[in-house]
């Protein structure tokens, strides 16, 4: 899952930034209203956390920029404005939710997971499941066959990337778009090396295999026939 971060206090942001990345989401983070929508305009996020007081240009104006472009990525406002009028000001102009300084980190991850789970109209908000593979989003457990499997957040968030594309081939690109925080670099191999390392726990132990390379194209995690 990836987020973009929009927030100019520092201590703040790298405060949100370890904890979701803790939580195994990559994290984009803007210091100022106009390199939030620039970037919020020509990447593709998951959900975005937006301050309202901004540089260069406030979060109300970029949210409202950004619904003007039809874009629908769910965003979740941070602000110290704490009145009723504030609130409903902000979902007025395209929020998604409204999250008031100071605030426990544990609520901020609550309200981000549900934003998601909302966007992607997912009926089963808490478990992604594909054959006897099943990922609890809320403990982190990942279970085949009976199995537990200790993942780190890197592996815990490719893995939950495949998922979440079940059927679908990915790239390579899209795998460091969504699961790293850098630039896509074609000369690395970091994605093939996570890859095999993910399927050392994954596939291993197990006759059947889930993770599958599609030559020249990418992977693609399925329940073998």
């Amino acid at each position: 899952m990836r987020i973009l971060l929009v927030e100019d206090d520092l201590k703040l942001a790298a405060f949100i930034m370890n904890g979701l990345k803790e939580a195994g989401f990559t994290v984009d983070h803007c210091l100022d209203g106009e390199d939030g929508l620039h970037r919020a305009l020509s990447e593709e996020y998951d959900a975005a956390i937006v301050d309202i007081m901004l540089p260069k240009l406030d979060g109300l104006t970029l949210i409202d920029k950004l619904r003007s472009s039809m874009n629908k990525t769910p965003v979740l406002i941070l602000s110290a404005k704490r009145s009723v009028d504030d609130r409903v000001k902000g979902l007025q102009t395209g929020g998604d939710d409204y999250l008031t300084k100071p605030f426990a980190f544990a609520e901020l991850l609550a309200r981000l997971q549900a934003l998601i789970r909302r966007a992607s109209g997912n009926s089963e908000p808490t478990i992604l499941k594909v054959g006897n593979l099943s990922m609890n989003l809320i403990t982190r457990e990942v279970i085949r066959e009976g199995k537990k499997i200790d993942l780190p957040p890197l592996d815990f968030a490719l893995l939950e990337y495949l998922m979440r594309n079940a059927g679908r081939v990915v790239s390579k690109t899209m795998i460091m778009e969504h699961v790293w925080d850098f630039n896509f670099d074609p000369q690395t191999n970091i994605v093939e090396v996570r890859v095999c390392r993910l399927r050392e726990k994954v596939d291993k132990a197990f006759e059947k295999k889930m993770i599958h390379t599609v030559y020249g194209a990418g992977y693609v995690l399925k329940e073998e026939a």
